[in-house]
């Protein structure tokens, strides 16, 4: 059996959409996986049993890209193909069935519980990522010893929807002070290599034997570490689902995000937002001439420690 899984270029969507390839997996024991994705999601997907092959979207003018991916389906006849790009490709190839994205009238739905629907699932399976060996490996050398510790995500694609750092400097000392919950506990700093910029003011605030600078790691590397961490805090990013997927304790902080579809999904996740609402913030972004100011100030410190001392009950 052959199966075309076309998922998202986004990291955040990607991680939420493994939930459907997790459950195909298991209902489909001998079935073979292609799996098309965006190049920031690809290592993602590198585990994934029964691969055959990952095919990089690569994107490119006049969506030259999904002509790149039609080229490499059109020879084979697939047996099931899901399309959550909803795309004309899988359109344009053999299948003996084909699944696309749902189109609904409930657009603030949890992207996951969407993602089930494509296949008519109810519940929705949770999200999942495969770990190989040499991901784990790494971990293994990069990971603090054997000891609770704390993960911080403190970038995120949208500046508007970053918490200041400097408030993750000062939660990081609260969550880890001796009348805190990880008293002493080392702080994971994960990010991209093009981010560290912008974060090293928060590992410049951190003692230097707290600080574990995971920053510019492949996310299957990040994924290995985040398994082992004791809780992570993070904007409403990437770096959130997939501590979510690989089951951390996981709090997200929302602003001018949608917590609606794109909360870490889980019993073991919660998440905070700013005492304004969304539409209250995005009206900031509307006058013209205006510098795009940061939406997440009115998210106190505090807020946070309480959602993180609750979560790790």
């Amino acid at each position: 059996m052959k199966i075309l899984f076309i998922t998202s270029n986004r990291v955040g969507d990607a991680v939420l959409s493994t939930g459907l390839l997790a459950w195909m997996e298991k209902q489909y024991p001998t079935a073979r996986f292609t799996i098309a994705c965006g190049p920031y999601a690809a290592d993602l997907f590198r585990a994934t049993p029964r691969l055959d092959k990952i095919i990089v979207l690569k994107k490119k003018s006049w969506n030259r890209h999904w002509l790149g991916l039609w080229r490499q389906a059109i020879l084979t006849r697939w047996d099931l193909i899901v399309d959550l790009r909803d795309s004309a490709v899988s359109r344009l190839v053999r299948a003996e069935r084909r699944a696309y994205r749902v189109r609904n009238h409930d657009n603030m739905q949890h992207k996951v519980v969407k993602n089930g629907l494509t296949l008519n699932l109810s519940p929705p399976p949770a999200p999942h990522i495969w770990l190989d060996a040499k991901a784990e490996a790494a971990a293994e050398k990069l990971l603090p010893p054997l000891q609770p510790f704390l993960a911080l995500g403190p970038a995120a694609n949208w500046p508007v929807k970053q918490w200041p750092i400097e408030r993750f400097a000062e939660l990081a000392q609260k969550l880890t002070s001796e009348r805190g919950p990880l008293p002493g506990a080392p702080i994971m700093i994960i990010g991209d290599e093009k981010e560290r910029a912008q974060i090293m003011p928060l590992i410049n605030a951190l003692p230097k034997n707290q600080a574990v600078d995971i920053i510019g790691q492949d996310l299957m590397t990040v994924a290995a570490c985040l398994k082992h961490a004791t809780l992570f805090v993070g904007n409403d990013s990437g770096l959130m689902h997939l501590s979510a997927a690989v089951g951390t304790k996981t709090l997200g902080l929302f602003g001018p995000g949608y917590e609606e579809m794109y909360a870490p999904w889980g019993p073991h996740c919660a998440f905070v937002r700013t005492p304004e609402s969304r539409k209250e913030l995005l009206k900031r972004l509307k006058h013209p001439g205006a510098h795009h100011p940061n939406l997440m100030e009115s998210l106190t410190v505090d807020t946070v420690v309480n959602a993180a001392e609750r979560l790790l009950g």
